[in-house]
């Protein structure tokens, strides 16, 4: 035998001679095979390599599910949602410094004591000294060992943790309208990524269905040509028009696969993960009235919620930087000991255990004009805020009346684009059945075929544009799926 092959790695070849040869290119299977008994004997295991496992039914999601699916993977969204809860949070903060904090303090305070007189007392002067506490070398502190135990109850009434508790509640209710706004531009987003990929597998199948129609052209010319019913230009034409076809199914199918990898990076862990979408283009939802869609954009529009609750906190921003005027009352109550022993009573029977209350009242009287700047920067900030409201309500009645009019004209051009769609296959099968009797040129059958192409992706970019203008109007309204 002149040459031994082992499948499925190393081919070994040997000649007539009957000299072995190692094909050069399976060195380095060789060297694995003979590695792999090694490491795993060393408790290193080689993981085989796998070929990506495909599907064979991959799920059908429909637009409800890959709006849940994006919620749950959008960075963007996760952002505004814990901005929602830091917010709410901010809030709670404020109120509970509105209401009395309560703290157990406990301290031990070792202070140098007093040093002895030069002279060498006599020895009753030392035994009255011995009984005598020791006087602390601060004046300001009471012995020279002092401990403290006591639970203290601290309020403080003012007029600035009212204003900061406002603010920060208006706040809250801007980051919840903002956690709107992004939800629904989240979802605005996800209808648009959701019909472009059908649009974009729709337009795949287009092209195909134009593949096939451009080779049965060629073939029919080719058939004509052979029975010298037509010139051999026809079969050139034919030829063009299928090349040029092949080309932009390539194209098409290069769309559709970037389309659905853009929106598998919402979806799935691996963007690369084979799925279906629920194909409900036949039956575009209806266009809603225009009185429910006025209705709706003033009552539930977020950016307009967001603006209104800007305006708050910048009015609670000037209250908190003018309450920095007025005096400020804080009260504490304190029970428990501050003695020299740790004990409930003392060595000579006087108890320790005791409380104490202060009431300390701040007036401010000068701060070298820094309130007034404080109440300057607020000032300014509300008169923007002011005018971002009002901006933001002038914005929602020109998009209001904007995305209406879209979602009209798209709809109306959506019926339009389909009765396109008939007329061209018909007009393509009339040609071909002329073209067949030899009454119509090849030019007009290439005119035919490109008027369905035509037809066919413009409905479907039609398509898309329905859903958008809809998919807008809802952002304004509310009313998402």
């Amino acid at each position: 035998m002149d040459k031994l092959v082992w499948h499925p790695v190393v081919h070994w070849r040997s000649s007539t001679e009957g000299t072995i040869h190692l094909d050069k290119n399976r060195w380095l299977a060789v060297a694995l095979l003979l590695l792999m008994p090694l490491s795993r004997g060393l408790g290193q295991e080689t993981a085989p390599l796998r070929a990506p496992t495909v599907d064979a039914s991959p799920a059908v999601l429909t637009l409800g599910e890959v709006i849940r699916r994006a919620q749950a993977n959008d960075p963007a969204f996760a952002t505004s949602v814990a901005d929602h809860g830091v917010a709410a949070l901010d809030r709670s903060i404020a109120r509970a410094a509105l209401l009395p904090s309560v703290v157990y303090h406990n301290q031990y305070i070792y202070t140098q004591p007093s040093s002895l007189s030069a002279n060498t007392p006599s020895t009753a002067q030392s035994s009255t000294q011995a009984n005598t506490p020791t006087t602390p070398r601060f004046i300001a502190n009471n012995a020279a060992h002092e401990y403290v135990s006591q639970a203290q109850v601290n309020e403080t009434f003012g007029l600035q943790g009212i204003a900061g508790f406002r603010k920060a509640g208006a706040l809250s209710a801007q980051a919840a309208a903002q956690l709107e706004v992004a939800r629904r531009g989240l979802i605005a987003n996800v209808v648009n990524a959701y019909y472009t990929l059908l649009a974009a597998d729709q337009k795949q199948k287009i092209a195909t269905l134009a593949a096939a129609e451009a080779q049965h052209f060629l073939t029919l010319s080719q058939q004509l040509e052979a029975g010298r019913e037509v010139a051999h230009a026809d079969v050139v034409k034919a030829s063009l028009q299928t090349q040029q076809r092949e080309r932009d199914l390539a194209d098409a199918t290069l769309a559709a696969q970037k389309a659905r990898l853009d929106l598998g990076v919402l979806l799935f862990p691996d963007p690369r993960t084979p799925y279906k979408l629920a194909d409900d283009t036949d039956q575009p939802p209806p266009a809603p009235l225009r009185e429910e869609v006025e209705a709706a954009a003033s009552r539930n529009n977020p950016e307009l919620k967001s603006a209104i609750a800007a305006a708050h906190a910048a009015d609670q921003e000037v209250m908190l930087a003018r309450a920095a005027y007025l005096p400020e009352l804080s009260l504490n109550y304190s029970y428990g000991i501050d003695a020299p022993q740790f004990a409930v009573n003392g060595p000579d029977g006087v108890r320790n255990l005791g409380y104490s209350a202060t009431a300390t009242l701040d007036i401010p009287v000068w701060d070298w004009l820094a309130t007034h700047d404080r109440v300057k920067q607020g000032e300014l900030r509300r008169n923007a805020a002011r005018t971002a409201l009002n901006f933001t309500q002038r914005r929602l009645l020109a998009q209001l009346e904007e995305f209406y009019a879209e979602m009209r004209t798209s709809g109306d051009a959506l019926v339009s684009l389909q009765k396109s769609v008939d007329t061209a296959r018909e007009s393509l099968r009339l040609t071909n059945l002329r073209y067949s009797a030899g009454e119509a040129t090849a030019l007009e059958v290439v005119d035919a075929q490109n008027a369905v192409i035509l037809a066919e992706t413009s409905r479907a970019d039609g398509v898309v544009r329905y859903h958008l203008a809809l998919a807008s109007l809802q952002t304004l309204t509310g009313n998402m799926p």
